[in-house]
């Protein structure tokens, strides 16, 4: 582990592209505490006291949200984006799953599709939050600015287009020219900078304001759930279930497999479960829909996953979401025909259509106890919660620890192989 630092920090290629990242992660910091003109704050203040997508958004954002800033999208509108030009080129249409086989100009084709699609939904979606502010809150613009609302509000809705336009190109530079994937890093950011206010709501709560013994046995308890969490989260991020190939070249060897990931998915699932769950639920409270009447009862008890109907469903989302995203990432049948293109096979299966059903075959079983994880990983703040009665910014572990585990593994495997790759060349 020394040695493999030592390398890493001698070479000059890959401390260069570290700072430029952590300059890039400063420059973003910095632009989530620039205001979003004309906006009256306090509507922002109230809407988040509730809960729901506001608070969600706000966690992943680096609290830019919390900050009024014309960065409350953070990246979610790019990652969006890149999700749905991933389905089109399902055969949905064809130009996309053309250039999706073209190479590197068919990347750059669709990279760029990603881009204006990014443009598009950030508006959308800030269109809809502003909107939503604004027929829950008696004026969204600020006191003696005499513009019509609906101006102020296309201006706003811009002016957060743009925040959001910034930050995905920020997050671009950071894939070119620094470390790691730019839109996990931002995410990475966003979470590890709001982090600090989290514990110190926590400590303000079950140290500061202490009124016995038993708010420090659930700050210890809290403390100890973290560290148990984020071993845990590291464990199951490096679990892979591996198919043994051999080569008809390489007869009686099986020195080759295909890697399978216990979490293929990562945390995509549950930022869609959650999203799915939070937006019915802030549309709930931006149109001041009655929770004791008969829709407002059943509607609060679907999708709020503090309720036990709501949980249901939230943890059955998880579950949806994981084999779908798994089969549209991995494609068993691209496999079976790779392995016959490489004159590989796996022993005891024949190839082609039989390959390809024993890789689906085991990547659903995988799938389950990755989903499995995933559920329990995302039930574990709810519950705590609850039980803790903790302040609302503060979450034991959960999609935070995950995403945080998930960038770091990947980062640093591709800050060893770069490094790796330069004592190759020097030994040669």
């Amino acid at each position: 582990m020394l040695n493999k630092l030592k390398l890493i920090l001698n070479n000059g290629k890959i401390m260069r592209r570290v700072l430029i990242t952590v300059l890039i992660i400063f420059v973003f910091k910095i632009v989530t505490y620039i205001p979003i003109p004309l906006l009256e704050t306090s509507t922002i203040d109230n809407a988040m006291k509730n809960g729901g997508f506001l608070t969600f958004l706000n966690s992943f954002s680096g609290n830019a949200l919390g900050n009024y800033s014309i960065a409350a999208l953070g990246i979610s509108p790019y990652i969006t984006a890149s999700i749905v030009i991933q389905m089109l080129q399902m055969d949905i249409v064809p130009a996309f799953k053309r250039w999706g086989e073209e190479g590197e100009s068919g990347r750059a084709k669709l990279n760029q599709w990603t881009r204006y699609v990014t443009i598009i939904l950030a508006f959308i979606q800030a269109l809809m939050i502003l909107f939503g502010l604004s027929s829950n809150a008696e004026n969204i613009v600020k006191y003696g600015i005499g513009i019509p609302k609906v101006v102020a509000i296309l201006f706003m809705a811009i002016m957060i287009t743009a925040g959001s336009a910034f930050v995905m190109w920020l997050a671009d530079l950071i894939t070119r020219f620094g470390i790691g994937n730019g839109s996990s890093i931002i995410i990475v950011a966003g979470i590890v900078t709001s982090l600090p206010s989290a514990a110190s709501a926590l400590w303000q709560q079950k140290v500061t304001e202490a009124t016995g013994t038993y708010d420090y046995v659930v700050f210890g308890i809290i403390v100890f759930l973290y560290v148990a969490i984020l071993v845990g989260v590291v464990y199951m991020e490096k679990a892979i279930r591996k198919i043994p190939t051999q080569y008809a070249n390489r007869q009686g060897k099986t020195d080759s497999h295909i890697p399978v990931k216990l979490n293929t998915a990562g945390v995509m699932p549950v930022i869609f479960a959650s999203t799915l769950m939070s937006i019915p639920a802030t549309i709930m409270g931006f149109a001041n829909v009655d929770k004791e009447s008969t829709a407002g009862f059943w509607l609060d008890q679907i999708f709020t996953y503090t309720n036990p109907l709501g949980f249901a469903i939230y943890i059955f989302l998880i579950f949806i979401f994981s084999f779908f995203y798994t089969f549209l990432t991995v494609k068993p049948d691209d496999i079976a025909d790779d392995l016959q293109k490489s004159n590989a096979f796996i022993p005891g299966i024949k190839p082609g259509e039989e390959t390809q059903n024993f890789i689906s075959r085991v990547l659903f079983k995988v799938t389950v106890l990755g989903a499995t994880y995933l559920a329990i990983l995302a039930a574990i703040p709810i519950i705590a919660t609850i039980v803790f009665k903790l302040p609302q910014n503060v979450t034991i572990g959960g999609t935070g620890l995950l995403i945080i585990v998930g960038v770091a593994i990947e980062t640093a495997k591709q800050l060893e192989t770069e490094a790796s790759e330069k004592a190759y060349k020097g030994f040669m």
